[in-house]
């Protein structure tokens, strides 16, 4: 079984690198640079878990989230440089399921991306190159 992971994040060429970490992992990866397109990539492609970048320009990010829960229970994976625990509260708060703060090493990420597909499904991505994933790509 493949998994569908939504990345939303503003900026083109961080999804592109995003998509290509998410590929040699095995998930299948569909990006969106605005919130507009993000939740109607969901509702079109019915992702596993969605990605979203909360420092989107023109957008109030906790709204995306709300609007994501009025008609999704995917899970969603909050990607965000703002760190403090007001902003991890009012994420969560504002519906999303997990929180990390950039740059993420992409072996958290792959982690924590396996923990919401574990209740998808019992397959589980490859993590043989953790070593070197960790130390050069942060994401």
């Amino acid at each position: 079984m493949t998994f569908k992971i939504l990345m939303i994040n503003g900026d083109p060429a961080m999804t592109e690198l995003m998509g290509q970490l998410l590929k040699k992992y095995n998930f299948d990866a569909f990006m969106a640079n605005d919130s507009e397109e993000g939740v109607k990539r969901i509702r079109e492609i019915s992702p596993d878990v969605v990605v979203l970048d909360l420092m989107m320009p023109e957008t109030d990010d906790w709204q995306v989230c709300k609007e994501i829960r009025s008609f999704s229970r995917v899970p969603i994976l909050i990607l965000s440089t703002l760190n403090s625990p007001g902003m991890v509260a009012s994420a969560l708060d504002a519906g999303a399921d997990d929180f990390l703060v950039k740059p993420v090493p992409s072996c958290i990420l792959i982690a924590h991306l396996n923990t919401f597909t574990r209740r998808v499904g019992p397959r589980k991505v490859n993590q043989n190159n953790f070593g070197t994933m960790m130390a050069s790509s942060p994401v």
